[in-house]
């Protein structure tokens, strides 16, 4: 093993470079903010959307600014040569290897953890017990969902979504003037053709995207639930990427593919946990909000465009509002006497999205009727700001 780490950890003998990588400012912050923190951090997210890279950018400035390198242990644990071994077995193999002694402080970065059986008791453990800073990553919710509560109050969960609009013109080295704010539109489209995943963005492959799905329906959802029929899950996705943006029937869906509704509704949330897809309930009272259909939302506009092309922009562009309000607020959408408003948030906030167009009479009605704090029509991508202001204002 002692060779595999130090494969795993090039900064135990060399100067450590991260060359040619982006930094996530936005998500940097946040993690430079817990290393003052003794829980555990959890990097969730899509697979490949940069939680490696994160983790290697903070471990680069770690041994920069203070940190012997040897303390830094970085390691993968789906890496198949360190199947026999668990994660204490692993840290105490660093240990030995860098001569540590057990008050010493370590970093330690593990890299897909849920490949571990029992790891949130090992990650308890070394919490406990360890002079230990602990980061660890995976692509799956349901994988790290902890049933025994091993790790409540111990951990910090931090969810890495696909770059946005901003990030994907920083990543391409474009900055566009107050005088060219024109110019939005058309990044903002060919945005929805590349979608936020930080290597698409960088070496645009229709191919990439295709494999990165067909990797998280066989690796995350059909061969971890043992599903034997991978092309009814391949479907389903089909499906659910057609609806993206409207309200979802499990019902019509379980018809369709000729499958259980129960079996319709497990599937749903596979593709949920694996964050291929976000689903959004209704606002009301409480019975409204757990029976009422929910609306469904890509995760990603580029793997969205994969199946659907460039029909309905007016998607695309409430899709990605979904995306940029996600976890700032709690979100629902309005739906009353048949009309529909996108979204409502919990503090009071009504946001119809249109992408260069008018709400139509009855939407308009609904819309001014309707009492709330705020309210704000986004019907183009510079107004995008309009939104980011109203939504910093309303957090103070």
């Amino acid at each position: 093993m002692e060779d595999l780490l130090y494969q795993y950890n090039p900064w135990w003998e060399d100067t450590f470079k991260n060359r040619d990588v982006k930094p996530r400012e936005k998500y940097l912050h946040e993690l430079r903010k817990y290393l003052n923190f003794k829980q555990i951090v959890i990097l969730t997210g899509l697979r490949r959307v940069g939680k490696t890279t994160l983790m290697k950018l903070i471990i680069e400035e770690l041994i920069a600014k203070y940190i012997d390198p040897k303390y830094v242990l970085y390691v993968s644990l789906d890496d198949y040569l360190l199947h026999k071994n668990n994660i204490l077995e692993i840290v105490n193999e660093f240990r030995k290897v860098q001569k540590i002694e057990i008050e010493e402080k370590i970093f330690l970065f593990l890299d897909e953890v849920t490949y571990k059986k029992d790891f949130h008791i090992q990650l308890k453990n070394i919490y406990d017990s360890q002079n230990a800073k602990i980061f660890v990553a995976s692509s799956s919710a349901s994988m790290l969902s902890d049933k025994k509560a091993s790790l409540t109050g111990r951990a910090i969960t931090l969810e890495i979504k696909p770059l946005d609009l901003q990030e994907y013109l920083f990543f391409n080295g474009i900055i566009i003037k107050k005088r060219d704010k024109q110019l939005y539109r058309s990044y903002f489209l060919e945005y929805c053709k590349v979608g936020g995943l930080p290597e698409n963005v960088l070496n645009p492959n229709r191919e990439y995207l295709m494999n990165l799905v067909d990797d998280i329906i066989q690796k995350d959802i059909t061969a971890f639930h043992a599903i034997k029929n991978h092309q009814i899950v391949r479907d389903y996705f089909t499906l659910l990427m057609e609806r993206s943006g409207k309200q979802l029937s499990i019902n019509k869906i379980s018809k369709i593919l000729g499958i259980s509704p129960d079996t319709s509704k497990r599937y749903l949330s596979f593709f949920e946990s694996t964050y291929l897809i976000h689903l959004l309930p209704r606002w009301g009272k409480t019975n409204q909000k757990l029976l009422s259909a929910k609306k469904i939302y890509a995760s990603d506009l580029g793997i969205k465009h994969l199946f659907i092309g460039e029909r309905d922009l007016g998607s695309y562009f409430e899709n990605y509002i979904y995306l940029l309000l996600r976890n700032k607020r709690t979100l629902y959408y309005l739906y009353e006497n048949m009309i529909e408003i996108d979204f409502i948030t919990d503090d009071g906030i009504l946001i119809e999205s249109k992408f260069y167009a008018e709400l139509n009479k009855k939407q308009e009605k609904l819309f001014n009727d309707y009492p709330a704090n705020n309210k704000i029509v986004v019907n183009s991508v510079e107004k995008l700001e309009v939104l980011d202001k109203i939504l910093r204002e309303q957090s103070h």
